[in-house]
């Protein structure tokens, strides 16, 4: 057997530990600067969204149907108690989100319904006794995130989920207790090795489950395993020149498993298995099942990164099923040179709501447009449908003349696109795959 390169091992550690890198940049940028109109939010807090999302989040496949909160967790200073207000029956969720992408619990009007409740957040290896009557999350990582979205119909429902918000609440169970934070990488590392410099540190700080953790060894000839000084600062020219190029070739890896291989007939692409890989810390409101875990540990490596990719932060499919196309039904790929429908027959089957939300390609966000709407679904006032109930949408990039097209407008961009439809509270016949999205047709 040939023993792995500099080169390959880098690449393979790419796929491994991007979802790491990605996930907590992420809440690094909302601590210190904020997302869209989340503002900057310090640690153990809530940072709220005043709007529903838009061009403005830089967020890869950001919902618009939803209005975000989001909490970047440091449960170094012990645990933290939630409190959750009464949403009189409408939709919200609160999901829990490790330094290593898992969803490791939901709270919200699918797995605990929607009166008042209080939570205990705990670290890892907690072994503390929780106020009398209060239930426990146990968080597998001492950084985590809970990213809220309460269900929003438009500008005038906000009021009422802003409400939500100012209730929703972290407070300390010890209070005074200094927190750690999030390392930073060491300074002067060469760009091009940067990412193996903050995995490097991060995977450190944030250790994976025990046999992720066995995984990890084979990086050690990298540098991944050093402790103190950083390997990248002064590695041998021809070593830094091969973990630059692994590099590379593992997000070549990450971008054409993002894309998939599948051929194109204008189906969509409904991965009801996409968040499975979590597969060791399942807690409230997860499904413990075999199947919602996938089988193979190591494919899971490459599932995650595609989700942190395309989806990050996105939910496991029983809370939320999200499909995507590239092509439309002739097998051409989506855009915004040419105009399109897509007639549902049939709303898809769910039990809160359904949205079509439109965005660009290769990056996956939300574009501007002249009308400011960024999805379609079954809340959007003034649709038209057909004598027969059906509903046809109209994809295009020029605004339509006929009324009743202009309604039933999403705007797309002027070049490539990929719309993705979320189905929230999927029924079975959506998780079985008995119910399929009708194909987008050329005009």
């Amino acid at each position: 057997m040939v023993d792995a390169t500099p080169e390959m091992l880098a690449a393979e550690a790419f796929v491994y530990g991007y979802p790491l890198v990605a996930d907590l940049t992420m809440v690094d940028t909302i601590h210190r600067r904020g997302m869209g109109s989340i503002p900057p939010t310090e640690w153990n807090t809530f940072g709220h969204g005043a709007e529903l999302a838009g061009p403005g989040s830089h967020f890869v496949s950001v919902n618009n149907d939803t209005v975000y909160s989001v909490a970047p967790l440091d449960l170094s200073g012990g645990p933290l108690l939630l409190h959750v207000p009464d949403s009189a029956g409408a939709y919200y969720v609160l999901q829990f989100i490790d330094a290593w992408t898992n969803n490791f619990a939901y709270l919200g009007r699918r797995s605990s319904g929607t009166a008042e409740q209080t939570w205990l957040i705990a670290p890892p290896h907690w072994r503390g006794t929780p106020p009398e009557g209060v239930p426990v999350i146990a968080a597998p990582t001492l950084v985590a995130a809970i990213a809220a979205r309460h269900a929003c119909a438009g500008p005038e429902d906000l009021p009422r989920v802003r409400a939500l918000q100012d209730k929703l609440t972290l407070t300390p169970l010890e209070a005074g207790r200094k927190l750690a934070g999030l390392p930073g990488p060491a300074d002067g590392v060469p760009e091009e090795l940067g990412f193996l410099e903050r995995l490097r540190v991060w995977m450190a700080a944030f250790p994976p489950a025990p046999a992720d953790v066995e995984f990890q060894h084979r990086f050690a000839p990298i540098g991944l395993l050093d402790r103190g000084r950083s390997p990248y600062l002064d590695g041998p020219a021809d070593w830094a020149q091969a973990l630059a190029k692994g590099l590379a070739a593992g997000r070549e890896r990450v971008e054409a498993a993002s894309v998939g291989t599948v051929e194109p007939t204008g189906e969509w692409t409904a991965n009801l298995h996409l968040f499975d890989y979590n597969l060791d810390h399942l807690g409230p409101g997860t499904r413990d099942e075999p199947q919602w875990k996938v089988a193979d540990r190591r494919a899971t490596y490459l599932t995650r990164a595609v989700a942190a990719r395309t989806g990050l932060w996105g939910n496991h499919a029983y809370e939320a099923t999200y499909a995507t196309t590239y092509h439309d039904a002739e097998g051409h790929p989506l855009d915004g040179a040419r105009a399109y429908t897509l007639r549902f027959e049939q709303p898809p089957p769910v039990g809160a709501f359904w949205s079509v939300t439109m965005y660009d390609t290769p990056e996956y966000l939300l574009v501007p447009n002249d009308i400011d709407r960024y999805s379609v679904g079954d809340r959007t006032p003034g649709l038209v449908h057909a004598p027969d109930g059906s509903l046809t949408l109209y994809l295009q990039h020029r605004q339509p003349t006929d009324a009743d097209e202009f309604a039933n407008w999403l705007p797309t961009p002027s070049s490539g696109f990929r719309p993705m439809v979320r189905m929230y509270q999927p029924q079975d016949a959506i998780l079985d795959g008995s119910y399929r999205l009708p194909p987008i047709k050329p005009r």
